[in-house]
């Protein structure tokens, strides 16, 4: 229970984080998220994985000066065109592909509509992601404490707290962003553990 609390608190918390803090979360744990849609692209020729790299790459350029214009409907009509249906696919590697391009999509529109929550939305997808590849590798159906102690979900929980803990405590800065940024790219591990080369 009190693992679920301190997921409670950290939304609740997220929801907080004022611009371009929140954004900076959300470009952090969505470059976690980039490696899950990489692999789906490469293993199924669907989408492009640059396209998916470019679009969240602005949106990292735009927390660096947040004064520059984004142009979220063309983003978006980017975006779009490579969000897989998970009708057409029969692999695994379809959802957490798709909880990407959800999460994108959350901050780009977040850029017309003003929407402070959109870093909570992708915070949610992110464990959900999570949530889903635990219970398809399980051998048996698992309880929620069980899927709670699971170290991945202890990973990204605690990643999610140790982000949301740097974007609180440091003044958001182009050198700050691109340090950020640099880092998590350098690691070009997902929240699921998969690494991309």
């Amino acid at each position: 229970m009190k693992i679920q609390d301190n997921k409670l608190n950290t939304f609740a918390l997220i929801r907080e984080l004022k611009s371009p803090a929140n954004m900076v979360f959300a470009c952090a744990l969505m470059q976690r998220m980039l490696p899950n849609y990489q692999l789906f692209a490469r293993t199924t020729n669907f989408g492009d994985e640059h396209t998916a790299q470019s679009i969240l790459n602005l949106v990292w350029e735009w927390c660096m000066s947040p004064k520059n214009k984004f142009n979220s409907e063309v983003q978006l009509e980017k975006l779009e065109e490579i969000i897989p249906d998970v009708d057409n696919f029969d692999v695994f590697a379809v959802y957490p592909a798709l909880d990407f391009c959800m999460a994108l999509s959350s901050v780009i529109m977040s850029f017309s509509n003003q929407g402070e929550h959109s870093a909570v939305t992708v915070a949610k997808l992110s464990q959900g992601s999570v949530e889903a590849y635990i219970l398809a590798s399980a051998d048996k159906e698992l309880e929620n404490s069980e899927i709670k102690q699971d170290p991945l979900m202890q990973y990204e929980i605690d990643t999610q707290v140790s982000l949301l803990t740097y974007c609180q405590e440091n003044k958001i800065t182009k050198e700050m962003v691109k340090e950020l940024r640099a880092d998590l790219m350098a690691t070009k591990m997902s929240n699921l553990g998969i690494e991309i080369e």
